[in-house]
């Protein structure tokens, strides 16, 4: 198993609304990443693109925002 650089709370993770994607600062200069629905799906790891570095995110699955329908679809209102 890899190791984990650090373990972060979600909270103190940048979430973009557009993308459903979870950004944290990585000592590289480059961001780990996670997506919404990697969350879940259970996945707790958080990976950078640009070093072998690796996060694990603490979270409750209850507090996670709803995953956006595909193509913005299911945004009807009653």
């Amino acid at each position: 198993m890899a190791s984990i650089y650090e373990e972060v709370e979600i909270e103190d993770m940048t979430f973009d609304t557009e993308t459903q994607v979870y950004f944290y600062p990585c000592p590289c200069g480059d961001k780990f990443s996670i997506s919404l629905e990697d969350l879940y799906d259970g996945e707790d790891i958080g990976t950078c693109p640009s070093c072998t570095l690796r996060i694990r995110i603490i979270f409750d699955e209850a507090n996670l925002p709803e995953l956006a329908d595909e193509a913005g679809e299911g945004e009807e209102k009653s």
